[in-house]
């Protein structure tokens, strides 16, 4: 075998090795690929107790319920065609509110509500900076409930 031939074979080798590896990793990490779980998503889904997930969706108008101390809070998450019971320990983002999109990271419970650990709010696409929002007030250009 000529020495071109064998460089040619060591490299087609290591290239098809590297393959494998891309392959199994990434079959492997299918699962933690998904950002979060809609509910949806969780009714069809198999998830385990032990298995730290998010689960993303809106919270559902009427559905926030506080203890006294503000601390503990009870709501459901839904994607308009399923809806999930969350229960959540700590301080709440500025932005949650009914209606509002979040994500929730923690563990499914075997009576099928989640136990969250973090709740994050997500802004709506039509979030604007006040500073921008003025700007644009200032230049006439500002259609309220439209930001350019």
């Amino acid at each position: 075998m000529t020495r071109k031939r064998r460089r040619l074979l060591f490299v087609l080798s290591g290239l098809i090795a590297l393959g494998i590896a891309a392959t199994l990793i990434l079959t492997a990490l299918e699962d933690n690929l998904v950002f979060f779980y809609s509910p949806s998503d969780l009714q069809i889904k198999a998830v385990q107790p032990t298995e730290r997930i998010r689960v993303g969706g809106l919270v559902e108008e009427g559905s926030v319920k506080k203890n006294e101390t503000g601390l503990e809070v009870t709501f459901r998450v839904t994607d308009l065609k399923h809806a999930i019971t969350v229960h959540y320990r700590g301080p709440l983002p500025d932005l949650f509110r009914e209606g509002q999109g979040i994500v929730a990271e923690g563990n499914l419970q075997t009576d099928g509500t989640f136990k969250a650990s973090q709740v994050l709010a997500k802004h709506d696409e039509n979030y604007m900076p006040p500073e921008v929002a003025d700007a644009l007030k200032r230049a006439g250009r500002w259609q309220e409930g439209k930001p350019e």
